[in-house]
């Protein structure tokens, strides 16, 4: 039952911080980062003993228990090495977003950190739930207290942002419930066996045009939360508008569930309308990293300049995803993991930068490589992961992606490079117009504190970790050559 613990922990935590803020706003603080740690613990404990299993291409945890049995609904949670990976992306960002709230957050502090507890509980129990309906539920719990976080901690027009990341997200969801309901009934018809869980799904057999409806319903929902191109529009707004832990956790791991929920998802239980719709994806993947870098470079405001370059850099996991390829899934988990550490630390950058010179416009900025010398030192290593360059983590991700791309797609793949280019484009353009040239703000600024310091410097070990060392995280994926009959070397 340790995933169940890893869940409660984060449900009592945040109700603590809650209840301890109305006396004592410091302790909430320090509870938030205790709770979130012990998970992080477990999660790292759970590690040696994946690689004790005997076969670590199956689920090591996997525990049920009967939720609602005249539903056919059960608490069915599991682990494997693909949903291990990510609880320990989890954790280890829940923490540097309680430490990056640390000071910036002065007003409700208690029922901020419920708000941040339960949604990294609501993430957590979307990457380990086999059953639907609970699925479901924790992919809800998700949206509210995030919705919270930025309408009650976001900037000026936080509550346009908030709605419209509501609105967006809640109508996916919606499709994605008709979806699993419509697998429900069919599943109910064909066995007498009415079940959410997701083992029994699997084989349920779909007529071609039942399983391509289907699979829109889950595949619509994914994609909006990813985003990919025409769905992307709430990001930059929930992104600029957003507090800074928020943008970490929208960044960092929101945007991966939608990334999960088409690899566990939609390839297993639809294979054939999956390997149908798959050229439309790659081409609407292909657009995401061209639009997303043109857009990226034309940004004026630091926040939703980063939050474009996440449109481009999940474009190369919708193309990486549908081509079928185990090299390009192996690259896929890469950019799931390194898209969130660097992208995750720029944008906590840009709330450093905004806390000191109280705005985000960049072109309002400059020169504050002489002020603040060990942040534009970070900064450079961050831009460098961003546009993809060797050595870092996320030039193995793209780098796997576009070679398993090409023995399926040449042409797309050559298109996709281009991302690459653009990349180093908006990244040299961001690091010159705010760190480099002239001193243009006026307003005093001091270098980074030490909390800072250890929040940026575990992003970026991470980061050069994971480039020079990845074969534990392909290790530990393999078994992801699996999910898909059309999955080739």
């Amino acid at each position: 039952m340790i995933l169940i613990w890893m869940l409660c922990i984060l449900l009592a935590g945040g109700i603590l911080c809650w209840l301890a803020a109305q006396r004592q706003p410091l302790l909430a603080r320090w509870i938030a980062l205790i709770t979130v740690s012990a998970d992080l613990l477990i999660a790292c404990w759970l590690f040696p003993v994946y690689q004790a299993f005997p076969d670590n291409s199956s689920w090591f945890i996997n525990y049920q228990a009967n939720w609602i049995p005249a539903l056919g609904v059960s608490f069915h949670v599991a682990l494997d090495g693909f949903s291990h990976i990510l609880l320990l992306l989890t954790y280890f960002l829940g923490i540097l977003a309680v430490l990056c709230s640390w000071k910036e957050v002065r007003e409700r502090t208690g029922f901020y950190f419920f708000n941040l507890l339960w949604t990294l509980a609501g993430i957590s129990g979307v990457f380990i739930a086999m059953d639907l309906f609970l699925f479901y539920f924790c992919w809800e719990i998700m949206l509210i207290p995030m919705f919270l976080l930025i309408i009650l901690w976001g900037d000026v027009r936080r509550h346009y942002a908030a709605y419209k990341f509501f609105l967006f997200t809640q109508a996916g969801s919606l499709l994605m419930l008709l979806a699993i309901l419509a697998l429900y009934f069919i599943h109910g018809q064909q066995t007498g066996n009415y079940t959410f869980d997701y083992f029994a799904l699997l084989q349920t057999a779909l007529t071609p045009s039942t399983a391509m409806w289907t699979m829109l319903g889950f595949l619509i929902a994914f994609v909006i939360k990813l985003p990919a191109v025409p769905f992307h529009n709430w990001l930059p707004d929930a992104h600029g508008e957003a507090p800074t832990a928020g943008s970490l956790l929208l960044a960092g791991l929101l945007l991966k569930t939608g990334a999960y929920g088409i690899i566990r998802f939609v390839l297993p239980i639809f294979p054939q309308a999956a390997a149908d719709i798959a050229p439309w994806m790659i081409l609407i993947g292909v657009a995401g990293i061209i639009y997303g870098a043109l857009l990226a470079f034309s940004q004026t405001d630091l926040k939703r300049l980063i939050a474009y370059t996440s449109v481009s850099h999940m474009g190369f996991v919708l193309v990486g995803v549908f081509s079928f390829s185990s090299i390009a899934m192996q690259g896929v988990v890469m950019q799931i993991l390194t898209h969130g550490l660097s992208t995750g630390a720029l944008f906590l950058m840009a709330g450093m930068l905004k806390e000191r010179l109280h705005t985000r416009d960049i072109t309002k900025m400059g020169g504050l490589w002489t002020s603040m010398p060990r942040l534009g030192g970070m900064a450079i290593l961050l831009t460098m992961a961003s546009a993809g360059l060797p050595a870092l983590g996320n030039f193995i991700a793209e780098f796997f992606i576009l070679l398993g791309t090409f023995s399926n797609n040449p042409v797309l793949s050559i298109i996709a490079t281009l991302g690459l280019i653009l990349s180093a484009v908006y990244s040299l353009r961001m690091m010159q117009k705010v760190f480099m040239g002239p001193l243009i703000s006026t307003v005093p600024v001091v270098d980074l504190s030490a909390r800072e310091l250890i929040i940026l410097t575990a992003l970026s070990i991470s980061i050069v970790v994971l480039g020079l060392f990845p074969q534990p995280v392909i290790d530990t994926v393999h078994h992801l050559s699996t999910i898909h009959p059309l999955l080739h070397e």
